[in-house]
């Protein structure tokens, strides 16, 4: 566990030394002074001096710590100014064990690049005063929907695993002003692949990863039930054969939108959850309230 608990709804960040600055030449490179590594890489170097660094066992980081390259410190990251989500998230159902949300576009689950504090999860944390608050399962920032998430730390495994077996059944509904090149209904396969630092998931050539069935609702309408969670999986398929979701920066083409413009969101919905529970063995069925 982190030696620094959630503060405000975040956790603290955790960086491992990589040892491209900061060297003790007393020692022959093996040690990297922290200070000289966080200050020459990131420049926070003064979080050092503050104390607010930590070792993985709680001792505080000072101006002449060196540890082994490939150690890792931990400390609270400042936050830069992010454009607010002006969307509540209701929450249909909660207990002890689980919190289930209507998550509204535009809002990530996670942080993740410049949304931190803008998320799901941070917002949550803050507003039921749930600091072991964690997502059990993902949905893309501009998807709204059915989310769960796990309240302690204790039941945190159980509920994930669900999801990496390919235990909990997922269905979304999307709209779509496209026409399909193939016979609905229909189930489409792919090897999707997601690249650090690209827009866009890619399909190629290769034994398929990702498997979506899709069904025609009449009037632009979609049922897309998933059986794999692959990222943007649904938006990539619908684009790849001819019915590119309404509201889709990304697919087929990227087109830039201001990060405070919510006017165009996303016609997709994750409108129904459905699992057994791993702890009490209960049918469990979560429908989002959200229409398209």
């Amino acid at each position: 566990m982190p030696p620094l608990p959630v503060r405000d709804g975040l956790g603290p960040a955790r960086l491992r030394l990589d040892g491209s600055a900061g060297r003790s030449a007393a020692t022959g490179g093996e040690l990297v002074n922290v200070r000289d590594e966080l200050q020459s890489r990131f420049g926070i170097g003064a979080k050092v001096l503050a104390g607010e660094v930590l070792c993985p066992d709680g001792t505080v980081v000072t101006a002449t710590t060196t540890l082994p390259a490939g150690s890792h410190v931990y400390f609270y990251r400042d936050l830069a100014a992010e454009t607010p989500v002006p969307f509540d998230i209701p929450v249909p159902y909660r207990d002890d064990d689980i919190v289930v949300v209507d998550k509204p576009h535009f809002l990530a689950t996670m942080p993740r690049g410049g949304h931190v504090a803008q998320t799901a999860l941070v917002r949550l944390r803050r507003e039921l005063d749930l600091p072991e608050l964690s997502p059990a399962h993902r949905l893309d920032r501009l998807t709204a929907g059915v989310l769960l998430f796990t309240a302690r730390r204790a039941v945190r495994g159980r509920y994930q695993m669900l999801f990496a077996h390919g235990a909990v059944r997922k269905t979304y509904l999307a709209r779509s002003a496209g026409e399909s090149r193939v016979a609905l209904p229909a189930t489409v396969c792919s090897r999707i692949v997601k690249r650090r630092g690209q827009l866009q998931a890619v399909e190629e050539p290769g034994e398929p990863n990702a498997e979506t069935y899709v069904e025609t609702l009449g009037d632009g309408g979609y049922r897309l039930s998933p059986h794999t969670g692959r990222t943007h999986q649904l938006r990539v398929h619908m684009a790849s054969i001819g019915l590119p979701i309404l509201g889709d920066s990304l697919y087929p083409e990227v087109i830039d939108v201001a990060p405070d413009d919510f006017s165009q969101p996303l016609h997709l919905l994750a409108h129904r959850l459905q699992f057994d529970d791993p702890l009490s063995g209960e049918h469990r069925e979560f429908v989002s309230r959200r229409t398209l």
